[in-house]
Formats: C-alpha cells, sequence, structure tokens
C-alpha cells in the first residue's frame, strides 16, 4: 500500500470510556496523537494496552526492527517510523456515537460491496456511479431503496430508464443498511480484527468523518 493510501486508510476511535464513536483516517488520527487529545489503543492476544504519541513512536521504531507481518503498516518520516495505529481512544470526549447511519455516497458503495447491481462484478470506487433505479425523470428520488452502484457500461446500457424497460434485474433488492455497511467491510480484514471487541450491536452505527 503506498503512502497515500496508508494516511487514508481507517482507525477506530474510541471515547474516553472506551465505546466506539467514529471512524477517521490515518492523518486525522496522527493528527489526535500529536496533541496529545487522543492515545494508542495496542491491541495484541486480546489484551490491549494504551500508549501516548511519545511511547508509541518509541515502541514503533523498535518492532521496525523485526519482520512486519502483513497486517503492519507505516507512516515513514524523514527520521521515524511510525506503526499505523487501527485504534485510538479520546481523552475528554465520552459522548455516544449517533445511531443511524449517515446516507451518503460512501456508505451506498460499501453497502453494495463496489459490486454492481446489475452485472454483480465488482469495480474500483472510480469505475462505478449511482443508479437511480426508477430514474429522476420518472419521479424516482435520491433515497437509500432507489440507489445503486452500477458500472459504467450497465449504466449506460439501463440509461433512463426502469430495470424492467431495460431487461435488466437488480442483483438484490437496495434498503436502508442496519449497521455502518463501512465498518462491515473492515472487519472482514485482518487488519482491523483488533476493532471486534470494541464493536457491540450497539455501536454498529458509527458514524464516519
Amino acid at each position: 500500500m503506498g503512502a497515500g493510501n496508508v494516511l487514508d486508510s481507517s482507525v477506530l476511535v474510541l471515547n474516553r470510556l472506551f465505546m466506539a464513536v467514529h471512524v477517521v483516517p490515518v492523518r486525522r488520527a496522527m493528527s489526535l496523537l500529536v496533541k496529545d487529545s487522543a492515545e494508542v489503543v495496542f491491541v495484541e492476544n486480546d489484551k490491549y494496552a494504551t500508549y501516548d504519541f511519545e511511547s508509541w513512536t518509541e515502541l514503533s521504531m523498535i518492532r521496525a526492527q523485526f519482520p512486519p507481518d502483513e497486517e503492519t503498516e507505516y507512516v515513514r518520516t524523514v527520521t521515524l517510523q511510525i506503526q499505523v495505529p487501527r485504534i485510538i481512544r479520546l481523552l475528554v470526549y465520552d459522548r455516544l456515537p449517533a445511531q443511524e447511519v449517515k446516507f451518503n455516497r460512501r456508505n451506498i458503495y460499501a453497502r453494495d460491496e463496489n459490486r454492481c447491481q446489475y452485472c454483480g462484478r465488482r469495480f474500483a470506487t472510480s469505475e462505478l456511479s449511482l443508479d437511480h433505479v426508477i430514474p429522476r425523470s420518472l419521479g424516482g428520488r435520491a433515497t437509500w431503496d432507489n440507489l445503486v452502484c452500477a458500472c459504467i457500461a450497465c449504466n449506460a446500457r439501463k440509461g433512463g430508464r426502469t430495470p424492467q424497460h431495460a431487461s435488466m434485474t437488480l442483483v438484490r433488492k437496495p434498503s436502508r443498511p442496519k449497521r455502518n455497511p463501512l465498518l462491515s467491510l473492515s472487519l472482514g480484514s485482518a487488519a482491523y480484527r483488533s476493532w471486534r471487541q470494541f464493536l457491540s450491536d450497539a455501536y454498529w452505527s458509527v458514524e464516519l468523518k
């Protein structure tokens, strides 16, 4: 993964009470650590320890001397190698997360797992667009149950028609997700396994910032 992609990967944010409240990019997490607004929560063998930015940097330099596993990533500067934290804890924030999944492009793509909902193939985000199942010209609205991911070819084929008129079938019926879809995708990755013990059903709808 390139340096830019590493800085854009996800970090789970806990409040002061160790409850999940947000997911932020690595670059935002590092900023909070540098300002001493947060600390790293490092999980290993189902146990966790906390580190401020200085101690986390020291630990990172020690760990960097050993062969990395495929789950470990580093942010490199001229003089430092800092291991990318997977979880941070805010030191003064104790509010609870919003319970409604935010309606935005990122969550729709995550809900549909970056698959075109007409041909069923998975594409890079840049090769997908959002399609109104019932076209706007026919009164279709921008809602959870009327927007789906579509590849360029399928979107062009469907045009301004309904799936029925275009002789096309949806892979699955779109609906509002009950849990944050991007969190569900992340939990499928070994790199984010450490998130699990901090995510009960009550906190699945973490709002992304």
